[in-house]
């Protein structure tokens, strides 16, 4: 499989056979980095897991798995361990060779940019919705976060082996619309010198002006002799779509795609909410009562009250909407699983959506919902006041023109995303290694300056075998460290998918550029006088390029050759 690291795969295959030879089951064990140094390479506590199983001491389980790796052939032949040590109560410490690290090394050039590949979805399908703002003002940094999380989940879940479908819901549908159409007709009245009511729940933003004006230049004054209620759809329509556009350009320039734009009118026009209610009825989680209809959320979940889907007046509630939506996601659809992003100010949401998707005759926990919690521009030490009663805010656009896609990108997974971020945009613009991103893409265009400089000495990078990587190399601690940072990288890549944490990766990567900066610090390479050593070092620093170009790629930053 895409990936795999032969030499990691050998140690834990002796570990799991070791462990299957005790209790004649098979159990998914592995290494681990230990927490002190002086603990070995790697790390063990299966002794202490089985315990119970085997009503035994952790130290005997512990010393006849040490005996089985010791006796294992393949593990043996291999070279890539150079001793084995038990630790209280019942550890099992490697101390690996330098030959591990030249195994890791030479895995990750002869498997390029799928190492660290793992296949966890086998291409089940996965839609991941998120941004769906609605299309009634600018996007801004909130937007944006959902955003990158959105699209680096999607990245990471294909990485993994996931058929991943990005989705945008458009909420085109309803009284929001209504009093977006009705203020960009006010704004029109009022520049054409006719004022009439601003509506009482309208949008004051200056775009609204700005569109108005547009309507008025391309359209003329025709609509100011023509009654209101004739003129809205027009005005409800044109505006929509128009920051609907503006929405998707700037999520373009965030290099953020969607593979659907889902209109909430959909399920409307073709009566979906209707037959999702009557399906739930039929099947016993919708009831009528005082005119209205009802889901059994309490029932169900254990909800505080059962909740309103069509109101005494007919018309549905956002959770009948949400539940038609869903529906035509699990049943019509047929995704296996379902990811949305949402705003943390809707996690009270959640557990009545994940019964609404147990009344469809859906698993709950094949529906995920992933909070994004707000985020605190910070400019000069202070935070900048992000709206005011006038409806201007900081659109996302004026953060990006001003920080750039990279750092705005990067800094905003520096944060899991149901924790409050805090982005300082002077931190963003720095050109200097403070800036962590910077750092990260100095470290790719650092190795990519060498590469070139030891072509241009007349080397050819195709000629170097990936197998001759000198185990000496690795006697040096920063190489080491180098090579064993790799080798957790799919690891990495495994955590990340599975918690759904795209911050895993950003960390990761600035902790791998940390060490690469100090390998080139203490490691000579292009004048190194031992040929066979300079050239293994070159293959080190090739294999760590492909590493620090996955992680970017996976969080879409760019990965730069000069800088």
């Amino acid at each position: 499989m895409h990936g795999e690291n032969s030499a990691v795969t050998l140690l834990n295959n002796a570990l799991n056979n070791a462990i299957e030879n005790l209790t004649q089951t098979q159990i998914q064990a592995s290494f681990e980095r230990p927490k002190h140094s002086g603990q070995g390479d790697r790390a063990a506590n299966a002794a202490m897991k089985l315990a119970k199983t085997l009503k035994s001491r952790p130290a005997e389980i512990a010393q006849k798995i040490i005996a089985s790796l010791e006796s294992n052939h393949e593990l043996q032949e291999s070279g890539i361990i150079q001793k084995i040590e038990f630790a209280n109560p019942g550890f099992v410490n490697i101390f690996l060779s330098g030959k591990f690290y030249a195994l890791v090394t030479s895995d990750i050039l002869k498997q390029a940019g799928n190492y660290g590949r793992i296949n966890l979805g086998n291409n089940k399908r996965v839609q991941v919705e998120f941004v769906s703002a609605n299309p009634t003002g600018p996007l801004h940094i909130g937007h944006g976060r959902g955003a990158v999380v959105g699209d680096s989940v999607a990245r990471i879940l294909e990485f993994t082996g996931w058929n991943v479908e990005r989705e945008y819901y458009v909420n085109d549908h309803g009284l929001q619309i209504e009093n977006l159409g009705k203020s960009a007709q006010a704004r029109y009245f009022e520049l054409a010198g006719k004022k009439i009511d601003f509506p009482e729940n309208g949008y004051k933003g200056k775009y609204m002006y700005d569109i108005a004006q547009e309507i008025l230049d391309t359209e003329g004054t025709k609509f100011l002799d023509m009654p209101l209620e004739s003129s809205l759809e027009f005005f409800k329509r044109y505006t929509a779509e128009k920051i609907l556009s503006g929405i998707k350009s700037d999520l373009e320039k965030m290099r953020v795609k969607f593979d659907k734009f889902f209109p909430e009118s959909y399920l409307h026009k073709n009566n979906l909410v209707k037959s999702t209610m009557q399906a739930l009825k039929n099947n016993g989680y919708a009831y009528e009562s005082e005119g209205a209809l009802w889901f059994k959320t309490e029932d169900t979940i254990g909800d505080d009250k059962d909740r309103v889907l069509i109101r005494t007046n007919g018309i549905p509630t956002y959770f009948a909407s949400d539940i038609a939506y869903h529906s035509d996601k699990f049943l019509t659809r047929k995704f296996d699983r379902v990811i949305d992003v949402w705003g943390a100010d809707h996690h009270g949401y959640i557990a009545r959506m994940k019964a609404a998707v147990k009344a469809m005759g859906r698993n709950p926990d094949d529906f995920i919902v992933l909070l994004i919690q707000l985020v605190n521009l910070i400019r000069d030490g202070k935070s900048v006041n992000m709206s005011t009663r006038s409806g201007e805010f900081i659109e996302l656009r004026e953060v990006l023109d001003e920080t750039g896609v990279d750092a705005t990108r990067f800094f905003i997974l520096t944060r899991r995303s149901d924790s409050q971020l805090d982005f300082d945009i002077d931190l963003a613009k720095k050109q200097g290694s403070e800036n962590p991103v910077f750092y990260i893409q100095y470290a790719h265009a650092r190795i990519a300056s060498i590469l070139r400089e030891f072509e241009s000495r007349g080397g050819n990078l195709r000629e170097i075998n990936p197998d001759e990587i000198p185990d000496e190399i690795f006697t040096n601690p920063d190489a080491k460290n180098l090579a064993d940072a790799l080798s957790f990288f799919p690891d990495e890549i495994r955590d990340a998918s599975e918690t759904l944490n795209p911050q895993v990766i950003t960390a990761y990567v600035l902790n791998l550029a940390g060490i690469f900066h100090s390998f080139y610090n203490t490691n000579r390479i292009l004048n190194e006088p031992d040929e066979k050593i300079s050239l293994g070092r070159i293959n080190l620093i090739r294999a760590t390029k492909l590493v620090i170009t996955s992680c970017l790629e996976l969080i879409g930053v760019s990965a730069p050759e000069k800088m």
